[in-house]
């Protein structure tokens, strides 16, 4: 493999292994021609279809690779990589904080908590996590709940509107609208916001927050209520969704599964309770489980989730009521941008900082000039953060060779594993039900094709 010494952005570490000789190994899977080939040489009268990766149920740019024997599905493939955007790989190339710009594209429906999971093993290496204000981590926990509700709001939405209930989908997508309106408030986007940053987030709440939050939760709560009058006791639903994609805890284990695909079994694993980060463990919240396996008990699931996440809105407003505090370490050489605060023009560096580094400390100026354009320098060493998605398990492994940018950053995305579950899921099934048992997965390919 030949290495690329003209382009500064062509080469890494690893291609000067390759240079040296290593060997490389090449993994294909298989082809849409090869199983063509393969079903005309068995003579057998069988059809292979292929849905996606324009279908409109295939969330994204998924693509399923169906055999079919009639309406019976014998086998099924799940075909990924339409979407790759090469976002783990770019952020090779960028400093610690730079990076959170790119891991918030990768699941677009859950940017805070790639941005947390990110920030938060950063945070181990450079053995700060104990100096993080208490004010940061609430807020960042108010941030993930926000999304949590927000990503389980467009996936009933998307589903219903796939089995034909497009009322459920306005009533989801008008209550997300609630949400995110508090997310653009505090963070200026809707989506792919970078607002948390290695050492806390870019800037406190803007005033009137939290009356806009307290205003918010019930009117969600009524929305949540009326999804639950439309879903949970509709015999068209339960017709098309029990007993449909069943997935035991057995196979869940086998596969990697996790959130509520892995709670519909019965087991309660959520990480905010097993393995607790931003003090998760200081909140009084349920982690809640069915026992029935099937699309339907994940839809319940995430329905009583939102609840729960309302629970914890409401508490994170109290503490943030009565917790002024700083939002960003103390530690000048991490903490960027530095001082970030609401100016009258709008977000921006707070106007005493400005004119400290441009008109009385030189000091002040080079220092922020450095840590902008290099970074901060983080400890040799790896670490690996989970954090309990929207979706499951994500994590993220950062790996550091003490410089300004990540020797490697690579997730754990959780759509990735679940989509292992649909050969399970569909086989045996009719070609109805595998649009009903892809979307109980919920998969968001953004994050599976990064």
């Amino acid at each position: 493999m030949s290495t690329n010494t003209t382009d500064p952005y062509a080469t890494s570490p690893l291609d000067e292994q390759l240079a040296e000789g290593a060997k490389v190994f090449n993994v294909e899977g298989g082809d849409w021609d090869d199983l063509v080939d393969e079903a005309t040489s068995l003579h057998e009268e069988r059809i292979v279809v292929n849905m996606g990766p324009q279908h409109p149920s295939t969330h994204g740019v998924l693509r399923l690779i169906l055999e079919l024997d009639g309406e019976t599905v014998t086998e099924a493939r799940a075909g990924i990589g339409y979407l790759h955007t090469g976002i783990e790989k770019n952020m090779e190339f960028r400093t610690w904080t730079q990076g959170v710009t790119f891991c918030t594209r990768m699941d677009y429906l859950t940017p805070m908590f790639q941005e947390a999971a990110f920030c938060l093993g950063i945070e181990k290496l450079l053995g700060v996590t104990d100096d993080i204000p208490e004010r940061a981590s609430v807020i960042r926990v108010l941030m993930m709940e926000l999304t949590r509700i927000s990503s389980h709001l467009v996936g009933l939405g998307t589903s219903g509107m796939e089995m034909g209930a497009t009322t459920v989908m306005t009533v989801g997508f008008r209550e997300r609208e609630r949400l995110m309106r508090i997310i653009e408030m505090v963070t200026g986007l809707r989506m792919n916001n970078a607002y948390i940053r290695p050492g806390g987030v870019v800037a406190d709440l803007p005033p009137g927050t939290i009356d806009a939050i307290r205003e918010m939760i019930p009117q969600v709560r009524q929305g949540i209520k009326e999804l639950e009058d439309l879903l949970n006791e509709n015999p068209i639903v339960k017709g098309r969704m029990v007993g449909i994609g069943v997935l035991d805890l057995a196979g869940c284990m086998a596969l990697g599964m996790t959130g509520p695909v892995l709670r519909a079994t019965g087991l309660p694993h959520d990480l905010r309770r097993s393995a607790p980060y931003c003090g998760y463990e200081t909140y009084d919240f349920d982690v809640i489980t069915r026992t029935t396996a099937d699309a339907y008990g994940r839809l319940r699931i995430r329905l009583d989730e939102m609840y729960e996440s309302l629970r914890i809105i409401a508490q994170c407003a109290d503490r943030l009521q009565d917790n002024p505090g700083p939002v960003m370490v103390a530690d000048k050489k991490i903490g960027w941008p530095a001082q970030l605060a609401l100016g009258p023009d709008g977000y921006g560096n707070s106007l005493d900082h400005i004119r400290e580094i441009m008109g009385d400390s030189m000091e002040a100026l080079i220092h922020h000039f450095k840590l902008v354009t290099e970074g901060f320098r983080v400890p040799p060493g790896q670490a690996y953060q989970a954090v309990e998605s929207a979706k499951g398990e994500l994590g993220c492994h950062v790996v550091s060779q003490g410089g300004t940018r990540p020797y490697r950053a690579h997730f754990r995305d959780p759509s990735f594993n679940n989509l292992q579950a649909v050969a399970a899921l569909c086989e045996g099934g009719q070609v109805a039900d595998v649009i009903v048992a892809v979307a109980s997965l919920d998969p968001v390919m953004g994050g599976v094709d990064r």
